[in-house]
């Protein structure tokens, strides 16, 4: 068993595990979620915070030097252009730690994956 990293149950252990800048990037991001995406279900998965809504939604993580933002491929593909300034890659992006968080973007992206979601749950 490793007992190196810790083994989060929650998201509240999750962001409180952070120094104080980045717990409070951390719960910037999680308010955002939240309100963009009321109906979806939070948990740990692969020890990060995730968010399922008739399928996985998003995850985001914090490293060392910045804030990891998972919308899935699709969600980084629509808003690739805006993204250009950060780092990114297929599913992912990168908001730098000391930075303020794209917030206007942010919702944007979390909006579009919403409605991904919901229209698949509508195919069925």
């Amino acid at each position: 068993m490793d007992k190196t990293k810790p083994k989060f149950a929650t998201i509240d252990e999750y962001i409180r595990s952070f120094p104080e800048p980045v717990h409070k990037m951390l719960q910037e991001l999680r308010e955002v979620i939240r309100k963009q995406a009321p109906q979806a279900q939070e948990k740990i998965s692969y020890q990060m915070p995730a968010y399922f809504l008739n399928g996985r939604l998003l995850y985001f993580a914090a490293f060392s030097g910045h804030i990891g933002f998972y919308p899935m491929a699709s969600g980084i593909e629509a808003f690739e252009s805006e993204l250009s300034e950060y780092k990114h890659a297929k599913g992912s992006v990168q908001f730098p730690i000391g930075k303020p968080l794209p917030i206007k973007l942010i919702k944007k992206i979390i909006k579009f994956r919403v409605g991904e979601n919901l229209k698949k749950m509508k195919k069925r």
